[in-house]
């Protein structure tokens, strides 16, 4: 905002009215400014809070993403691939891409 305001902009706030270059628009700006950036703080503090909580009362949490499952079309597209197909009519077949493919075969072959 206060680039804007260097250059001469005014801020039109509908429930606040106008904020211009001077004393008391670069007060409000910065009060604003404060008051978000205390609110993310709060959300920050709040989540990790959350975690904590998770962590300690839920044997089951686990942070983050988690694990892609091994869907039968998965299966099917590496059945496919190890019995001779090309990736290209693997692809053609399933509708998988071909990076994807590439995942989905290192997946598998990890967790055997």
């Amino acid at each position: 905002i206060e680039p804007l305001l260097d250059d001469n902009v005014t801020i039109k706030v509908l429930n606040l009215g106008t904020i211009e270059n001077t004393s008391m628009g670069r007060m409000v700006t910065r009060t604003l400014l404060s008051v978000a950036e205390m609110e993310r703080d709060m959300i920050v503090e709040r989540t990790q809070e959350g975690k904590l909580f998770a962590k300690k009362n839920n044997p089951n949490f686990k942070e983050g993403r988690p694990k892609a499952t091994i869907t039968p079309k998965k299966r099917h597209a590496y059945e496919l691939i190890t019995s001779g197909k090309s990736y290209k009519e693997v692809e053609a077949i399933t509708g998988f891409s071909r990076s994807t493919l590439f995942r989905i075969k290192k997946q598998i072959e990890a967790s055997e």
